[in-house]
């Protein structure tokens, strides 16, 4: 069931927030994964990390690296691998358009939050740029200075 907060007919299972603080995001696809029953199964009771995962192109393939997905309680000795690497399944034009910015340009490949649509499993990747960490302390600082802000705007009214 998705939330009153989400649009119609998305669950978001897990958001990745460490990522808008470690790289800068530039832009952002959505892509479909190719999953195991268990996985699905183990993604609608939530035991999913994004963590420390990335994607890459290998042989013109979109793969999700060291994403982890708890077994399944309920699942039998065919029980999937927790950090298997998972394909994403993103379009030819896609793939093409990535992979430049991936090898020359040096950016990284992050999962931000995966997700159910109209029930079917999603996962919105971005393309990022490593922050420094003066870079980081400075998105603190005009994060800060926004709240505040809405803070007292919120006083006046």
């Amino acid at each position: 069931m998705a939330r009153k907060d989400d649009p119609a007919g998305i669950k978001i299972i897990a958001k990745n927030r460490k990522a808008w603080h470690e790289y800068e995001i530039l832009d952002t696809w959505e892509a479909g994964l190719v999953l195991l029953g268990t996985e699905v199964k183990a993604l609608r009771h939530g035991k999913v990390s994004l963590g420390d995962s990335y994607g890459e192109i290998r042989k013109g393939e979109a793969w999700l690296q060291k994403m982890h997905i708890g077994p399944y309680e309920m699942g039998n000795r065919e029980n999937h691998e927790p950090f298997r690497p998972r394909k994403m399944l993103l379009s030819k034009r896609e793939l093409r358009k990535l992979r430049p910015k991936l090898e020359v340009m040096g950016l990284t490949l992050i999962p931000l939050k995966i997700y159910f649509k109209k029930g079917l499993v999603k996962i919105e990747i971005g393309l990022g740029k490593g922050k420094k960490i003066h870079d980081k302390r400075d998105s603190k600082a005009k994060k800060d200075m926004d709240r505040r802000m809405a803070k007292e705007l919120g006083r006046r009214e």
